[in-house]
This record gives structure tokens, sequence and C-alpha cells, in this order.
């Protein structure tokens, strides 16, 4: 008898992901939401800090850092939508949110 007992392996988080059609159904939308944010990246200023947010039916959520920075890429909103629809992504509306800023 071994005083060690053995410990499970862990499985990578991409096999994880897999395995739980819950969370592999997150993945999917993230992936989605990037190559979105990827597709129109060349239409939003450099300067400005935008990530892909979540997307729920036929609405994606665009992630900035600061008020200036949404008011700016509302201005954009029509192309961007634009641009989507031409590249068939099946986007009916954009929505833009401010992310809290981090304390540290």
């Amino acid at each position: 008898m071994s005083l060690y007992r053995r410990l499970p392996t862990a499985l990578p988080i991409a096999q994880a992901i897999e395995g739980a059609p819950a969370l592999s159904h997150l993945s999917d939308l993230v992936k989605k939401s990037s190559a979105m944010l990827g597709d129109v990246r060349a239409l939003i200023p450099p300067n400005l800090k935008v990530h892909g947010g979540p997307i729920q039916d036929q609405q994606w959520c665009l992630l900035v850092e600061g008020s200036a920075a949404a008011a700016k890429l509302r201005q954009l909103l029509p192309l961007l939508q634009s641009s989507l629809k031409r590249q068939g992504w099946p986007v009916e509306q954009i929505k833009i949110k401010v992310m809290g800023r981090s304390r540290g």
C-alpha cells in the first residue's frame, strides 16, 4: 500500500471547454465576437481601445475604456454595421458600453 495518493490528471482548458456544452457555446461566441471585431478593426481609429463584447441574437456589444471613446465609436456605428452586413455577419444592432476602470 502506497503512502502517496495519486492525484487525477488535469484536463487542458481547451479539452474541458469542448467537453462542456455551455462552455463550448461561450467559447464559440467569444471567437465570433473577435472575428467580427477583426473584420471592422480597420474602420476604428487606432488610438481607440475597443474590445469585442457579448453577442446575443443579432445584437453585438463593443466595450470601450472611456466616454470619449464611446462617443467617437457611436459616430462610426452606421459604417461598422454596414461593413459587417456586407461581410455576411447578421448584426441588426451594435451597442457600446464603457468598461469600468480597474483600480490598482
